[in-house]
Parts: structure tokens; C-alpha cells; sequence
């Protein structure tokens, strides 16, 4: 039997999720991603809710952007970023159900 004939997964799709994958394999991305799951947030409140940088939180939703997993919006002189990917909070879920694997 050959490899594609195992997986009930195709290539392309399991590329893609491999990319985002990548993406969200930082605990910093997966911490934002659980707030962003919450409510939309501006960057800087972000910054102060993580303890990081607001370059490094900037630079993180720029990643995060780019793979379409989040997405922005103007409101006034602050941008919030929330979630736009369904798979990164299935995969948040699935986190918080089974840990860190132990």
C-alpha cells in the first residue's frame, strides 16, 4: 500500500497546516492566540498583559498575520488583532485538554 493510500490527510492540506504549525510552535504566539481568542486587543495591551516588549509583540502578530492566523482592525488611533484561523483554536483546545503531553 503506498504512503498517500495510509492518510485520509492530502499533501497540500497537510502542508499548509504544517506551516501554520511552525507559526504557533512558540509559547509567546500560543499565549497571545489564547488571549486574542477572548476578544480582540490592541498591541499595546497585549505587551503589558504578556510582560513582553511591544516590538516583540508587534513582530509576533506580523508573523502570525502573514500566515493567516490573526487578522486587524482600526479602532481610533489603536489596531486590535483577533483570530481568524479555526484551527488555532482547535488546536488551543487541544492544548488545554491534554497538556503537554505527560
Amino acid at each position: 500500500m503506498t504512503r498517500a493510500a495510509l492518510s485520509h490527510l492530502d499533501l497540500p492540506m497537510l502542508e499548509r497546516a504544517a506551516k501554520v504549525l511552525r507559526v504557533l510552535a512558540h509559547p509567546e504566539r500560543l499565549q497571545l492566540v489564547d488571549l486574542l481568542l477572548r476578544r480582540p486587543v490592541a498591541v499595546g495591551e497585549l505587551a503589558r498583559l504578556i510582560g513582553r516588549p511591544q516590538a516583540v509583540v508587534s513582530q509576533h502578530l506580523t508573523n502570525m498575520r502573514a500566515h493567516g492566523i490573526v487578522e486587524s482592525r482600526r479602532a481610533g488611533r489603536h489596531v486590535h488583532y483577533y483570530v481568524i484561523n479555526p484551527n488555532a483554536e482547535a488546536l488551543l483546545d487541544c492544548l488545554r485538554k491534554h497538556g503537554d503531553g505527560r
